[in-house]
């Protein structure tokens, strides 16, 4: 079995964190012996931005874009508020869908909160599509403004045709923008093709550290200059402060590695995420996955166990590694906002569980996952019925 911790844990919570991949684990560590601030002009600094150079120019051919369109942040919420913060002005419509990731949503809410009618929320359908039509509806009446929506979603993993709603937002006049966090690293990524011209996302989602990410800002798109953090004017002004230069590095790492062979092993993780649904819906035939099927990202299922909470078959099954849902939401108080705007109800959504797989998970974790999401399953409902007890 997969065990990034040693843990002898299954590991299928790769949307909240991938494990590190090796490359990336041996760039950090030989840039974290080096000393040098990438912005100082002696040796040891010009040579700490030499391989910040490298590590871009890998970020870049990664996603088929230009070095010197990729700013680097602490991650993609990072990249999601510098983004939406520089493209949106009041008057203009904020378009958004209700399934997007809170550090969207909430920083949609925050950039609207003195003009609220400008937020726009698209709908949603049953199987998690946006209903890009709607854009259409939009701006008949307004023009202008920023379309913001993920290309694939953090917990169901569906797809979002995002060239669709550019070419709609172009029209208008309206700027693009996509949280691209759980697209990278999973399947081939061409900033050109997608036509967007603000792109975020996280190094930690496709195998490198934690705590750095980047946004992608389209050269010639009319932004205007509004960083978040000003100071030293690092990043050509739009993200001040010194460069984590081994986080940088190891995610320039992961990003050359993911390069080699991804979309043959999308197609392996596919063929995996498949045979795990298989298994599940095999043995407990009630159970319901969710999303459209046929439009997800390779490693995530989403699936609801009706009347069994998630939590408690979490409890149950503590050699396997899931999630009710979005990490960044863990321990709220409420069901996924992303289940409820799909039409579940809230039993439903508090009995969903994503799993999520990756490069790393193997043919034996998927039979081990499988087998104690059946136990776990069974032992929880049987607690439950004799918790009732005779009528």
């Amino acid at each position: 079995m997969n065990e990034p911790n040693g843990s002898g844990t299954s590991y299928f919570d790769y949307n909240a964190t991938a494990p590190i991949r090796p490359e990336a684990l041996a760039a950090v560590v030989e840039a974290m012996r080096s000393v040098g601030n990438a912005s100082s002009m002696h040796r040891p600094g010009r040579q700490a931005a030499y391989r910040v150079d490298v590590a871009r120019r890998q970020l870049a051919d990664l996603l088929g874009c230009s070095p010197g369109e990729i700013i680097f942040t602490s991650g993609a919420t990072e990249a999601n508020n510098l983004a939406l913060r520089a493209a949106f002005s009041a008057g203009n419509p904020m378009v958004t869908s209700p399934v997007e990731h809170p550090a969207v949503l909430e920083t949609a809410r925050a950039v609207t909160a003195g003009s609220p009618e400008d937020l726009v929320l698209l709908p949603v359908g049953g199987d998690g599509l946006v209903d890009l039509g709607a854009l259409d509806q939009i701006f008949a009446a307004r023009s202008g403004g920023v379309v913001s929506l993920m290309t694939a979603n953090n917990e169901t993993g569906v797809l979002t045709d995002l060239h669709a709603a550019a070419k709609v937002a172009r029209e208008a006049g309206a700027l693009v923008h996509t949280d691209a966090t759980q697209l990278i690293g999973r399947l081939p990524v061409d900033v050109t093709e997608l036509d967007v011209d603000l792109l975020s996302l996280s190094a930690h989602k496709f195998g490198g550290p934690q705590g750095v990410g980047a946004l992608y800002v389209r050269r010639g798109s009319p932004l205007p200059y509004r960083p978040l953090l000003v100071g030293g004017g690092q990043e050509r002004g739009w993200r001040a402060g010194t460069l984590n230069v081994a986080g940088i590095i190891g995610m320039g790492a992961a990003a050359e590695a993911v390069a080699h062979g991804l979309s043959e092993e999308a197609k392996r993780v596919a063929a995996l995420r498949d045979r795990f649904e298989h298994l599940v819906t095999g043995a407990l035939p009630d159970c319901r996955i969710n999303g459209r099927r046929g439009q997800r990202l390779p490693g995530v299922t989403s699936i609801t166990f009706p009347g069994v909470p998630a939590d408690a078959v979490l409890a149950a099954m503590p050699d396997v590694a899931a999630s009710e849902g979005s990490a960044c939401a863990s321990g709220a108080p409420t069901p996924s906002h992303v289940l409820l705007a799909m039409g579940l109800s809230r039993a439903e959504a508090d009995s969903t569980i994503r799993f999520s797989l990756g490069y790393a998970t193997t043919d034996a974790e998927i039979d081990h996952a499988a087998q104690a999401v059946k136990r776990a399953v069974t032992q929880v409902r049987a607690a439950l019925a004799e918790a009732k007890g005779p009528r």
